[in-house]
């Protein structure tokens, strides 16, 4: 469900003089982890008290969260003007730690704006074109809009699962040159923030949220991508019936020994709308939803795929959704600007300030289509 931004204003602050928004992203769930930091509040359910720096181990114990052998509570906060590093990757922001079920959660709270200087290294390498990584930082900035939780412990994860973040250690430059360039800048529609999702390759053709995910909006279709042209556009894998059989497993589906996997109908992208699979106690149909799952599930790149026998033959790497970041860096090459690549990506959204409200228009701009000819 798409959340309006109502619902975050009041986790609305100041930071470097300007506007920005307090995220809680999660870090690590283990039972330990090891923490380095210099001068800090130490912030718990009994009040804040002034701590030295120095590296200390935090555990889970029966009566929640247990700092250098003492127990501090269910919960406890950490925080350092210059941040902290947690298992010798370092981080912006306070480091919040929660008892939960015998595990710990170790959840960076961090400006919005500091957070993407460590997720737009991680998505997209800094040789690519300077508008790739701008309209890399609005995705990413839009995305975690999208995914704020209020009444979770934490509005995004720091891995593949919502976007990769690594923190301090992966900033650079021109990284951090594309956020600063694009500061407070979303997509959204409908006075929203867009389901900004995205990939590396869509192997020539972008999909549809309906064909992946079965659910269709409109600013999710399948594009022609003929600029995604990776070092891994194509490839093939070899599959073993007694992989694609653990696969229906996983879907809680069998037909016995599999004897045959075949596309039976494609969509626009090239991607199957149904794959029939035949085995030794019957034969199914899988959907396009059911398709994707069971062909990720065997670790191919993408799903734009062509089968003999069972060897694949694809092309793309990632879901095919959204924004492909090697057709967007082939688009930039020939002059688009971020403007330009976004609205082409995602047809009919606009780009606008996340401190849109719902009901509110604050500096909306119609993102550009295609130049003619495309």
């Amino acid at each position: 469900m798409v959340r309006p931004l109502a619902l975050c204003f009041a986790l609305l602050g100041v930071a470097l003089g300007q506007q920005d928004l307090l995220l809680r992203a999660l870090l690590l769930e283990a039972a330990s982890a090891q923490v380095l930091i210099g001068p800090h509040q130490r912030v718990g359910a009994g009040g804040s008290l002034a701590q030295g720096g120095g590296a200390f181990r935090v555990w889970a114990g029966s009566g929640g969260v247990v700092v250098e052998g003492q127990e501090v509570g269910p919960w406890v906060e950490f925080a350092a003007p210059e941040g902290f590093s947690l298992n010798g990757r370092s981080y912006r922001g306070h480091l919040l730690v929660v008892a939960q079920e015998g595990r710990l959660l170790f959840i960076n709270r961090v400006w919005l704006e500091d957070y993407l200087l460590g997720v737009v290294p991680a998505e997209v390498p800094a040789s690519f074109p300077e508008a790739v990584l701008q309209a890399q930082a609005i995705l990413a900035r839009t995305f975690a809009l999208y995914r704020l939780n209020p009444q979770g412990l934490y509005d995004l994860c720091a891995s593949e699962r919502c976007q990769v973040y690594l923190g301090r250690a992966a900033e650079s430059p021109r990284h951090t040159q594309a956020v600063l360039a694009t500061r407070g800048l979303i997509v959204s529609h409908n006075q929203r923030p867009i389901t900004a999702v995205y990939h590396a390759d869509s192997g020539g053709y972008t999909a549809s949220a309906s064909e992946v995910w079965g659910n269709s909006l409109p600013y999710l279709q399948a594009r022609p991508d003929p600029y995604a042209q990776s070092p891994h556009s194509t490839w093939s894998r070899s599959l073993t019936p007694e992989a694609v059989a653990r696969g229906l497993a996983g879907l809680g589906l069998s037909v016995g020994s599999v004897q045959t996997v075949a596309p039976i109908l494609y969509s626009e992208s090239g991607r199957p709308l149904r794959l029939r699979v035949v085995g030794s106690q019957g034969a199914l149909e899988l959907d396009a939803v059911q398709a994707t799952r069971l062909l990720r599930g065997l670790g191919l790149p993408s799903t734009r795929v062509r089968f003999e026998g069972f060897w694949v033959y694809g092309q793309g790497s990632g879901h095919g959704v959204g924004l492909s970041q090697w057709g967007a860096r082939g688009l930039a090459l020939l002059g688009w600007d971020f403007r330009q690549i976004l609205g082409y990506y995602y047809p009919g959204t606009f780009l606008s300030s996340f401190e849109v409200v719902e009901g509110v228009r604050t500096g909306w701009l119609a993102l550009e289509p295609a130049p003619p000819g495309f």
